[in-house]
């Protein structure tokens, strides 16, 4: 059974209706189940559940120490290219946005991994948006074989594959896999995705699966927070992460909780999850899932980033850049504008080809970074908190 089936079976209408409804009697009946289950992670993201947030906080973080120690895991995204031909209306790459897009040679994608390692980085996430003229798997392919030399971890946040592709990514030398849901509400996510492949929700649901089957060692998932209510949000990337556990055993599992943020096209959040609500969301996930690893990205203000990182976060991004080349400039010779999916080559001189303040690329992100301290900075603060932070925690050589 895939998870497909299992999903289109939960009672999530009625999970969400718990979530909203415990008592504060619940939800000390759900901190004091041993294992709990998914209707106490309903209680544990209920209103009631907010006013014992410092309880939910403490032992989050008494449980993250217990499981994973005083660590925390450094990452960085490189992206490899903004085109797509996906019209996803929360994006800053949807295929209709006219912005300025570029994609990276191998060798630029090389000097923009050796900028990230100079930083200390040895964790890299390749992201890309989803158009296969541009970004085709024996592109993916080389990209992963060149830094694979230098770099012992590399990550993949692109379009979904069959599994026999994924064969290709894993034995070029990638062992990481992450694929947001965006959206687990089915209505709302037809209506977001108007275009292009990214359209088949179960298709995109089972990714996770066919990556495991491929070989990946690392599988990431998650919701984007802003599109739909953050609860019933949560109970389904709850429940996706519980059935991959038992389904995908091999594997490590991360759960990231990413929030909108600011991007191309001026897309509104549809609903809001406060920042009190994603502390209280961090705990309920660490106590329902002990053994899951949790990311934070530079998607969150430093402050809010600072006061999350002991309490169950362990894998954290630093110093990041959402922009093909916004670590050395690479590719900035090459930009064009796109207008509903049609090249426009620039007008030499144009105003357009130069960078924004504060970055080395006019190249168009995927959205606005909340948090721009290097990361140096970061590992620092880290340290100052009691935890240590790593750059490098698997090798290749491990296996051999």
């Amino acid at each position: 059974m895939t998870f497909v089936n299992q999903f289109n079976a939960l009672p999530l209408a009625a999970l969400h209706q718990q979530s909203l409804d415990t008592s504060e009697a619940a939800v000390g009946e759900a901190l004091r189940r041993g294992a709990p289950t998914l209707g106490d992670f309903a209680r544990l993201i209920s209103p009631a559940a907010a006013g014992r947030l410092e309880e939910l906080c403490r032992r989050s973080q008494a449980l993250t120490r217990q499981r994973f120690g005083k660590v925390i895991r450094l990452f960085a995204p490189l992206y490899l290219s903004n085109e797509c031909i996906n019209n996803c209306k929360y994006c800053g790459f949807s295929r209709d946005n006219p912005i300025l897009r570029v994609t990276l040679s191998v060798d630029e994608v090389l000097a923009e991994a050796r900028a990230l390692k100079a930083q200390g980085f040895r964790n890299i996430l390749l992201v890309a948006g989803e158009h296969p003229k541009f970004v085709s798997n024996g592109y993916l392919a080389d990209c992963i074989r060149t830094l694979h030399r230098e770099l012992p971890s590399i990550s993949l946040e692109v379009g979904p594959m069959e599994t026999e592709d994924y064969r290709a990514m894993v034995a070029a030398g990638a062992d990481g896999l992450v694929v947001y849901q965006e959206t687990y509400e089915r209505e709302l996510y037809d209506g977001l995705h108007t275009a292009g492949p990214k359209r088949r929700f179960d298709w995109r649901l089972e990714t996770p699966e066919r990556a495991y089957e491929a070989g990946f060692r690392r599988l990431g998932i998650g919701a984007l927070f802003g599109l739909a209510d953050w609860r019933r949000e949560a109970l389904s990337v709850a429940a996706h992460a519980a059935f991959l556990l038992r389904r995908c055993w091999r594997a490590q599992l991360t759960i990231s909780l990413p929030r909108l943020r600011p991007c191309a096209g001026e897309f509104e959040p549809l609903t809001q999850i406060s920042d009190r609500d994603l502390v209280q969301l961090v705990a309920a996930f660490r106590l329902f899932l002990p053994d899951v690893g949790l990311v934070l990205s530079t998607r969150e203000p430093a402050r809010l980033r600072d006061g999350l990182i002991p309490l169950g976060i362990t894998l954290i991004s630093a110093g990041s850049h959402t922009e093909p080349g916004g670590y050395t400039g690479a590719g900035k010779e090459k930009l064009h504008r796109t207008e509903r999916g049609r090249i426009q080559e620039l007008a030499a001189g144009a105003s357009e080809w130069s960078a924004p303040a504060g970055r080395i690329t006019a190249a168009t992100g995927q959205f606005d970074i909340a948090d721009n301290r290097p990361p140096g900075e970061i590992a620092k603060l880290i340290a100052s908190l009691g935890c240590e932070p790593v750059w490098k925690d698997w090798d290749a050589a491990l296996l051999t």
